[in-house]
């Protein structure tokens, strides 16, 4: 346990003096209150100290890989810190980078005595070239480019050093601003080209002087957003640059920012039902969300402003005038069955009125798992599940998860007649792990799904240990580069038994294979209620392995047959994140099953390649993903119009070729399940997102091919 630390030797200087001599009080007030301004920052510098000892005491018990902390540390959390404090060469010079560079074996020392020089000053040096490249942007848009120069602008910032001074920074800016402003004339002369018209009647200067009235806009309110971080902002950017030395998924988390992760997983929060968005110094409404209170109300719609608000009982308001939002949504959010009064602007009119909202339990259904029925272009019948991430409500023992929900999709699915089953985790960043190892079981008889090794212990082998089957048919997996943690357990299980195809639109899945848990701070210190709440922080506590004993960590999951997408030559996933954990083995365990047989994957495979070889769309985009990794890795670009034009004329051609190939439906007969089509229709809203997610899926070459090998599946024996 952290003790408190003791008070300052003025505090008990003070605390003896009125003790002795209690007379002296009431002259002391006046002393007192000069006191008490100061009081606060001695409460942030304990709580600070206290959270840094917190999370080094957590690192240190329960971290899979923990690490010494010494110069070494000091020095990558440095590297680490000053990339992401200036990664874009803005705003620091080589001098100010030299300051810092003072600290770069003294972190470790900083950290165990709980001070925080290091980032007063990086802070304050950010902040005064915050403050000088302002007025510098500024100046430099107040008048035209000359665009017929022949010169060029880095834009990747590991590319270039920091600046040597102040007028090489310059440089960099006015590269910068002559980007910006290019970039958006370019746009405006093509729009005036075609006849737009808000623009053909405009000659080149008034476009040009607008290009720039609109990068000068874009970087005020930037600039804006960066004046409004408060302390704690700079201080988690601090402490996560410690914690992301020992591994990418180990991270400190605000309560704010704990509280929407927690939403993030279950699908449900507690507020009004509204997202909300910063717009200049107001507040916006950016969505209001289906079955919500202010949706039921009917009163609060998107693009209106939230001026102020009143709690339930209280007679004062707050003036959200210029308030960051993560505030602003603190004040919004609260308990069911609770008030708040909301001061709004309409969008529409521009009228003010006030209302009040009853909070209410709100459900994100758009995260959830969903399922449609396909007819395959061969006449077959097929199942297709969406599971956007593998959610679960750990608040709430009656809360949402997400392998109950699939065990009812395929259930549904399975009453329709369906003749296979595809489960599309493209995108799934992960989720529970609980709920993975429970759904791998839908599709396999009782036994080991993932291998869960805790540091210094031996692998423990979870398993499924309900014998039954939910589904025994026909299987497909859709993974890209993406589909992450406990999509790549559930990936490998299914791959490794041989119960499913893996088709993925990349050569392997993100490479995650590493298990963390959250650790509330406030359980670390004992007592000390003033220096709470501190936050959590996530942990990497353990490995997980395949039931073959191999790992997903750095390698993914290889997929069976892989469909070209645009980033395909260029690498992504965990091998590519700052200092992420070594991929390791262990001993398989026993497996297998009797459920269904793959038998015939390599014919299917074969099938599936000659198809992908002479078909032209996939051949266009193989192309265009060699293309994505030609454009990337150049990142030199031209600043002379002329040039720049003909540049963005060639990829515009480009862009257009590409882009039809996903403009015409490739798959016709898609339907909603009719069981669910009476919640579907409940409101226009819903209908309108179920609307625009049928057309995206029609449109869905993968999926296309992806029931082509579901028909050869289904043919091959």
């Amino acid at each position: 346990m952290i003790d408190h630390p003791q008070p300052t030797t003025f505090v008990n200087r003070l605390k003896e003096v009125i003790m002795k001599n209690k007379g002296l009080l009431l002259a002391l007030v006046a002393a007192a209150g000069l006191f008490l301004a100061f009081y606060f920052p001695v409460n942030t510098a304990q709580k600070e100290a206290t959270l840094m000892e917190s999370i080094l005491t957590e690192l240190n018990y329960y971290h899979y890989q923990p690490l010494e902390v010494n110069d070494a540390l000091s020095e990558k959390v440095h590297g680490l810190f000053i990339e992401r404090l200036d990664g874009s060469r803005r705003w620091l010079t080589q001098a100010e980078v030299k300051q810092l560079e003072a600290w770069k074996t003294k972190l470790d020392n900083e950290a165990n005595e709980g001070t925080f020089a290091f980032l007063d000053l990086a802070t304050q040096l950010q902040e005064a070239g915050i403050r000088k490249t302002q007025a510098w942007y500024r100046d430099l848009l107040s008048k035209p480019f000359d665009f017929k120069q022949k010169e060029a602008i880095e834009l990747d910032g590991e590319k270039k050093p920091f600046a040597k001074n102040d007028q090489e920074l310059k440089e960099y800016w006015r590269k910068q601003m002559k980007w910006e402003t290019m970039t958006r004339l370019t746009e405006k002369l093509e729009k005036k080209d075609k006849g737009e018209e808000d623009f053909k009647n405009k000659n080149y200067e008034e476009l040009e002087a607008e290009a720039r009235k609109d990068a000068l806009k874009v970087y005020d309110d930037w600039y804006e957003r960066l004046g409004k971080r408060k302390r704690t902002d700079f201080l988690s950017m601090y402490l996560n640059a410690f914690t992301n030395i020992f591994d990418p998924h180990t991270e400190y988390y605000e309560p704010v920012d704990k509280q929407n992760f927690d939403i993030g997983m279950s699908g449900r929060l507690e507020g009004i039902g509204a997202r909300l968005q910063t717009d200049g110094e107001f507040t916006k409404v950016s969505e209001i969300i289906v079955g919500g209170p202010v949706w039921k109300q009917g009163i609060l719609k998107e693009n209106d402003k939230i001026l102020k608000v009143k709690q339930e009982g209280q007679a004062e308001w707050t003036d959200l005038t210029g308030m960051v939002i993560n505030d602003v949504v603190q004040l919004i959010r609260g308990k069911p069955n609770t008030k708040v009064t909301l001061a709004i602007k309409k969008a529409e009119g521009g009228a003010t009125e006030e209302i009040t909202v009853t909070r209410d339990v709100v459900i994100l259904e758009e995260g959830f798992a969903k399922s449609l029925l396909i007819d395959a272009p061969q006449g077959e019948r097929i199942g297709y599940i969406r599971l956007p991430k593998f959610y679960a409500d750990f608040q709430n023992k009656d809360g949402r998860r997400c392998a109950d929900d699939i065990a009812v999709e395929l259930e549904k699915l399975q009453q329709s007649n369906v003749q296979g089953i595809i489960l599309d985790l493209r995108g799934n960043g992960g989720g529970s792990l609980r709920d993975v190892v429970k759904m791998g079981g839908y599709f396999v008889e009782e036994g080991p799904i993932v291998q869960v090794k805790s540091r210094s212990r031996t692998p423990e082998v979870l398993t499924d240990d309900d014998p039954s089957v939910q589904y025994k048919g026909a299987l497909i997996v859709m993974v890209d580069q993406f589909s992450a943690s406990a999509s790549e357990i559930l990936a490998a299980a299914l791959q490794d038994y041989g119960r499913a195809v893996i088709v993925g639109t990349s050569n392997s899945t993100f490479g995650k294979g590493t298990v963390q848990r959250f650790f509330d701070l406030d359980a670390v210190v004992r007592g000390n209620p003033e220096v709470k709440p501190l936050g959590e922080v996530k942990l990497t506590v353990q490995k997980f392995f395949r039931v073959n004993g191999g790992s997903t960590q750095l390698k993914g999951v290889v997929p069976d047959i892989v469909l070209p997408d645009n980033w395909l030559y260029v690498e992504t996933g965990e091998k590519e994140e700052d200092f992420p954990m070594e991929w390791t083995q262990i001993d398989p365990v026993p497996y297998g099953q009797k459920v269904y047989s793959l038998a015939a994957l390599p014919q299917i495979k074969q099938l599936a390649e000659a198809r992908i070889k002479s078909n032209e769309v996939f051949q266009k985009i193989d192309q265009r993903a060699r293309r994505v990794k030609e454009l990337r890795d150049d990142t030199d670009h031209n600043l002379n119009l002329d040039a720049y034009l003909a540049e963005n004329k060639k990829l515009d051609e480009e862009d257009n070729v590409y882009d039809k190939l996903f403009d015409k439906d490739v798959l016709t007969s898609i339907q909603n399940l009719p069981v669910d089509m009476a919640s579907i229709n409940a409101d226009e809203s819903k209908k309108a997102r179920n609307d625009e997610w049928l057309k995206g899926v029609k449109k869905d070459v993968y999926l296309l091919e992806t029931l082509n090998i579901m028909h050869d599946m289904l043919m091959i024996k």
